[in-house]
């Protein structure tokens, strides 16, 4: 029986999800709903950073990860700058990191990212990855100023954690005397748990995907060609509010088989079966979306094909949750050799998990490559995705399928709503 109206009703908080469905807001800050709080965000993402490093023998961790460098500094700029290994960040023990930034954008920091503490936003340039050379003395000038700083902090003779780096660079930390350790392990432990902001953002930026298919599906014709569908839905991500659009991959009819991972300007033909994979950021936060589709008809093979993708995809969603390991998860798929494929390396990537955040690929990774012999365990908090593909007995199509999951204590939650439990006929003859 329904409860009477004067009991007692248990509050659930709009933000626990464990017991609600995640949200996918609208862009707007408001006042009149819990939405992402980006001061609770940066606070987070510093927070899991900092327990990391002190978890360490590492005095500080010098950070190059442009992915990294964002989780600590709360700072971005666009990726044909943030990957050439010109931007860094000192993560020492004191909490206040500094960041070195390309030329201008240091000023911009001092001016709209206030959490930067005075003195910490620096203009910065090590060579661009060797266009200028090392001869030069850039990367010499920065090695001594992070001595300096780390003698000034009083870490001298500690450790120094560094993720990625240039060779050059290393050589020059090695030869003024820095012992360097690789923390990028330590770095992608703190990123796999997500907070309910990095969730909400997540969940969003799906949902702008799920836009994305309903366009694709009113627009895949004969007669359309891969790179234009592509063209189509970076100009709608665009439009939602993408910050990035990374890849999209669009395959279609022979090309489905073996996966090729890229997109060309195939003309799309009738009866084909093609599918899709849209990696697109909102406010850094990433999506890998898969969905397969056949053309104005299908046949038998290619619907055997997708009933088998899916079912393997159904199992893995079944399967994960909180403690569960990811060998657990990756038995549950075909070898690669039960799919026509030599070995589970060169299989790598079709029936396959991995973490989501504001890197593409994240914690945990998810594969008979690696799960069997070095399981993971999977807990609350993480967001991955699950992909599974299966070629088709005509030797020619072949399904793929993506879903992301978030991690709850009460089991895991799908964000990708793009209908995809059967095979979608899109523009039926």
């Amino acid at each position: 029986m329904p409860a009477s109206s004067d009991t007692p009703q248990p509050l659930v908080d709009a933000l626990d999800f464990d017991h609600r469905m995640i949200p996918a807001h609208g862009q707007m800050g408001v006042d009149y709903e819990q939405r992402v709080d980006f001061t609770r965000l940066r606070e987070y993402r510093l927070g899991r950073a900092m327990q990391a490093l002190e978890a360490t023998e590492c005095g500080a961790f010098l950070l190059f990860d442009f992915y990294n460098i964002r989780y600590t500094t709360q700072t971005w700029i666009g990726g044909a700058l943030g990957d050439k290994m010109s931007r860094y960040a000192l993560l020492a023990r004191d909490g206040k990191p500094h960041l070195w930034d390309f030329g201008s954008a240091a000023k911009h920091h001092r001016l709209f990212a206030p959490w930067l503490h005075e003195g910490h936003s620096h203009a910065g340039m090590l060579g661009l990855r060797g266009a200028i050379h090392p001869e030069v003395g850039l990367m010499k000038e920065a090695v001594t100023t992070i001595k300096g700083l780390l003698h000034d902090a009083g870490l001298d003779g500690m450790p120094i954690g560094v993720d990625i780096v240039e060779p050059a660079f290393l050589f020059e930390m090695q030869r003024q005397g820095i012992q360097v350790v690789d923390i990028q392990q330590d770095m992608l432990g703190a990123r796999s748990i997500k907070n309910v902001d990095e969730i909400m953002l997540l969940s969003q930026a799906a949902a702008m995907v799920d836009g994305v298919y309903q366009d694709i599906t009113d627009a895949l014709k004969p007669g359309i060609r891969e790179n234009e569908i592509v063209a189509l839905a970076a100009k709608k991500l665009y439009e939602l509010g993408s910050d990035q659009v990374e890849a999209i991959n669009a395959v279609s009819g022979e090309r489905c088989n073996p996966h090729p991972h890229n997109f060309t300007d195939r003309l799309i033909r009738p009866g084909d079966q093609a599918f899709f994979d849209i990696i697109h950021s909102y406010n850094g936060y990433r999506t890998c979306y898969y969905r397969t589709f056949s053309v104005g008809s299908s046949t038998p093979a290619q619907h055997d094909a997708y009933t088998k993708a899916r079912e393997w995809m159904d199992a893995a969603i079944e399967k994960v949750g909180d403690g569960v390991g990811t060998d657990e998860v990756a038995t549950l798929w075909p070898k690669a050799t039960d799919i026509g494929i030599a070995n589970e390396m060169e299989g790598f990537g079709l029936q396959f998990g991995h973490g989501l955040g504001l890197g593409l690929h994240e914690r945990p990774i998810i594969s008979r490559l690696n799960s069997l012999s070095h399981p993971v365990e999977i807990q609350a908090g993480m967001v991955f995705a699950l992909e599974t593909y299966c070629p088709a007995a005509d030797g020619i199509s072949a399904a793929r399928i993506e879903e992301e999951v978030v991690i709850t204590k009460t089991g895991a939650q799908v964000l990708t709503k793009f209908p995809a439990q059967e095979l979608f006929v899109a523009n039926p003859y």
